[in-house]
């Protein structure tokens, strides 16, 4: 264990993000609270809507809190004006999910992955910043080939390359990356896994990884975080979380995973059943109880705090008392 894994890097408390509706306040993102250790991936889990890129784009401040605190190195990010956040860009960065809608049709790969270096001036010198481009294609395995082509002309995951390419331009230190392989071909996810997790080695790197896909989530991730309707309802250390899920949303969705099996009680899944409660102003309570095959009547009594379980293994169910 190497001496950064005892350091945060940045701490997420109380974190809130409400989206104004006619109906109501949305609750996209609701009091949730984590850490991220230095040089480690948190992985980030849940259906489609739960709130993980909401989550990820808040803490970058792309979008403003609705409250909490956002500690990165012992300093409230939340407080930052916008000169002081520019100046943070240098160290967090994001990787987006389509790596082609997030790249500028008009620009060539070299003035893609030089952009981000001339707004935050970390060169000036035209050769160096060429210089430079050329080193991190090299870095991301992105032939020089590519260096005047434009974004329509790679294949996907030659784009995603670029994507990170653009991220790593200012030497940053912590990376959001928003479901970078689920637009990606099986194999070609396997490759840029792989070089994030090298990336990530070479460079002492932390990671939020958001995806819905559990088998992505355990080859990257050191600990996981499982949301739902814009809630933490369980976090663990990856490996114990896939031996000992306890929240009953987590068993469902390691449930779901497919299996390689022609066994036919291999076969048969649980089925998750009930109505999505709505994010709109939702009651106090378990926002899972509606679907719970568990659920009892002080499941919506009141919120249910994460419980720490010990070993860092952390759930939001009434099942398991502090």
């Amino acid at each position: 264990m190497s001496p950064t894994d005892s350091v945060p890097l940045i701490q997420v408390k109380n974190l809130k993000k409400y989206f104004r509706t006619p109906k109501g306040p949305l609750h996209a993102v609701d009091d949730v609270t984590f850490m991220i250790k230095e040089g480690r991936t948190l992985g980030v889990v849940g259906e489609s809507g739960c709130g993980k890129s909401t989550l990820g784009r808040t803490i970058l401040r792309l979008l403003e809190a609705t409250s909490g605190e956002l500690i990165y190195r012992g300093e409230d990010l939340l407080k930052y004006n916008k000169h002081q956040m520019k100046e943070m860009r240098k160290r967090m960065q994001i990787i987006f999910q389509d790596p082609y809608a997030s790249l500028n049709p008009r620009m060539t790969v070299s003035e893609i992955i030089a952009e981000l270096i001339k707004v935050c001036k970390t060169l000036t010198d035209k050769h160096a910043i060429q210089e430079k481009v050329r080193d991190l294609m090299d870095t991301v395995g992105l032939a020089q080939r590519f260096v005047n082509t434009y974004p329509h002309e790679p294949d996907g995951g030659r784009r995603q390359r670029i994507g990170v390419a653009r991220a790593l331009a200012t030497d940053p230190e912590f990376i959001v990356c928003d479901e970078p392989v689920s637009a990606l071909d099986v194999s070609i996810q396997a490759q840029i896994l792989n070089l994030m997790m090298d990336l990530q080695e070479e460079r002492k790197l932390t990671y939020m990884f958001i995806t819905h896909d559990l088998s992505v989530v355990k080859h990257i991730s050191d600990d996981i975080a499982v949301m739902y309707l814009g809630q933490c309802v369980e976090k663990a250390p990856s490996r114990e979380l896939f031996r000992n899920p306890k929240h009953p949303y987590t068993q469902a969705l390691l449930d779901a995973i497919p299996l390689p099996s022609l066994r036919e009680e291999d076969k048969l899944k649980k089925v998750i059943k009930g109505e999505v409660t709505s994010p709109i102003n939702p009651k106090p309570g378990c926002r899972f109880a509606a679907r719970c095959p568990y659920a009892a009547p002080e499941c919506t009594a009141q919120n249910i705090p994460l419980r720490d379980q010990g070993d860092g293994h952390c759930v939001a169910c009434v099942r398991y008392p502090a």
